[in-house]
């Protein structure tokens, strides 16, 4: 095969994913719409439509809806499903990002004991009113969970540096801070003096993203979208990294810098994303390889492919979890999982085959 022809099957490749990625925004898209319409006391889908083109193209001659419709989509439907979505996108795209500097399809952001610090602190703040920073209510819960998520990486990074920054050392300083503020969240769960607290605490570490806000998606939004980006600009060092450190030093990438980075905007996005919506489990885990699968391993695709699929991922996952037990709902943590249990399964079933087959 000559090197036109490879230039040929490369860029009818690109246009692949290119094209796959486009179908997944159309999609994400549809999933918006389908998702704010629906629910307990949901109004129709054209008048959905009708807010939400009326909100954007005002100077258009729409048929006015009723002002409950409207307070129904524009202050409780429409910032859930945002929140859903940038939440989504920032999971999936920084467990692609560590899967893929840590050279293990198992792990995801969550590896560096971010929610197990982040479910700490929001249980300091829920039981004991405690935080870091002084604050009340809901924030003092945010402030705490994203605080102490920080904390947990400058552990891991503290920790693995003393052995030399590798993805085994990461990895393994990760499990040991996750099982630390394990145990003292248990210990908060067992010395609670009220029964209520413990269960605020319980439902807050199934995720939820009933509280989105305007004002925590403003938040959130600009984070996110910065630190994906950002991700994108170090996708060609992580496809080098990934190769393994041999490969990469001989292209001239430094993998512990690339990890070091790697690691700094993931958990920024994780734990700017699990103080508002508590601990979502699965997405950062399962959407990087259905996107390997649509698209293969180039970083430079994979990564907004994996956040469009987290996103629909966790969009579909609450819808389902609000219409199951209407009026009531679910965390959509709860979902999630039984979702993403599955197919974790099924990558170690996989694994353990191309391992010893």
């Amino acid at each position: 095969m000559n090197a036109a022809e490879i230039k040929i099957l490369y860029q009818k490749g690109k246009k692949r994913k290119i094209f796959a990625i486009l179908s997944l925004f159309l999609a994400l898209l549809i999933a918006i719409v389908v998702s704010i319409s629906l629910g307990a006391g949901s109004p129709r889908l054209e008048e959905a439509v009708k807010v939400i083109i009326s909100r954007i193209f005002p100077f258009l001659d729409i048929d006015p809806v009723s002002k409950t419709t409207q307070i129904i989509i524009l202050n409780i439907r429409l910032p859930r499903v945002v929140l859903a979505t940038i939440a989504g996108m920032g999971l999936a795209a920084s467990g692609a990002t560590m899967q893929g500097v840590l050279r293990n399809p198992l792990v995801s952001s969550y590896i560096l004991g971010v929610s197990s610090a982040a479910g700490f602190g929001a249980a300091l703040a829920i039981v004991f009113g405690v935080g870091v920073i002084a604050g009340y209510g809901h924030y003092l819960v945010i402030t705490n969970a994203f605080i102490f998520s920080i904390f947990a990486m400058l552990l891991v990074y503290g920790i693995a540096r003393l052995r030399g920054i590798t993805p085994e050392t990461v990895i393994l300083a990760g499990v040991a801070i996750g099982f630390l503020f394990s145990a003292m969240l248990a210990l908060i769960q067992y010395i609670a003096p009220e029964h209520q607290a413990v269960r605020a605490v319980v439902f807050w570490l199934l995720g939820g993203l009933n509280l989105a806000t305007w004002e925590g998606i403003l938040a959130v939004l600009p984070i996110v979208l910065i630190i994906i980006v950002l991700m994108v600009h170090q996708s060609w060092n992580i496809n080098v990294t990934s190769m393994g450190e041999e490969v990469a030093t001989s292209l001239g990438v430094n993998p512990k810098r690339v990890l070091t980075i790697t690691m700094v905007l993931a958990t920024l996005a994780t734990a700017s994303i699990i103080s508002f919506t508590g601990v979502i489990g699965f997405i950062c885990l399962i959407s990087p390889h259905i996107s390997r699968m649509l698209i293969g391993s180039d970083h430079r695709f994979l990564l907004p492919c994996s956040a469009l699929v987290g996103a629909c991922l966790l969009l579909y996952s609450d819808t389902i979890a609000r219409l199951v037990l209407q009026p009531a709902e679910l965390p959509v943590g709860i979902v999630t999982s039984l979702l993403g249990v599955p197919f974790f399964i099924y990558l170690l079933i996989s694994r353990r085959r191309r391992i010893w087959g």
